[in-house]
């Protein structure tokens, strides 16, 4: 069994606070040194609350699945011979109520763009490799969400 640790801080900084007029900004700080700007999304709380230029837990759950999808698709290209130049991926995600009336994040869309140096694989193994990595991805299967993979074309070099 693993562990990971998130720090996140908060600082009221004077803020009234219970006027609800307080600021959403913080920031996530994990090990290694590393501190990211957070806030609530400005979709949630409005300007200037929270900070555009901040990572939103919304933006980071469609980052970890993304991030998490490819790292195992890398994994399985590699494994079956196929050399990854490059992976980029515009994945989003829609908050919308789900069953219960909830706002919830109810599907990330991934749209995954490779390109492949020398040997391709046809689109059926390409899909293949994908459905493997949405089946080993950690995230994905922590969550509820309809988590959907949509990889565009691949390019050799």
């Amino acid at each position: 069994m693993s562990q990971y640790k998130a720090i996140v801080k908060w600082h009221r900084n004077g803020a009234a606070f219970t006027d609800n007029r307080y600021s959403r900004q913080h920031s996530w700080n994990f090990d290694g040194g590393i501190e990211i700007p957070a806030s609530a999304s400005p979709h949630v709380v409005p300007l200037p609350l929270s900070v555009v230029e901040a990572v939103d837990p919304e933006e980071a759950f469609v980052a970890a699945l993304a991030s998490c999808h490819m790292l195992w698709f890398l994994s399985i290209a590699a494994k079956a011979g196929f050399v990854v130049d490059s992976y980029q991926d515009e994945a989003t995600g829609v908050m919308a109520r789900n069953p219960d009336g909830k706002l919830a994040m109810t599907q990330v869309t991934l749209y995954p763009k490779l390109v492949f140096a020398g040997k391709r694989p046809s689109a059926d193994q390409h899909n293949a490799m994908h459905h493997e990595a949405h089946e080993e991805c950690f995230i994905a299967s922590s969550v509820k969400t309809d988590v959907r993979c949509e990889p565009t074309d691949i390019t050799s070099l």
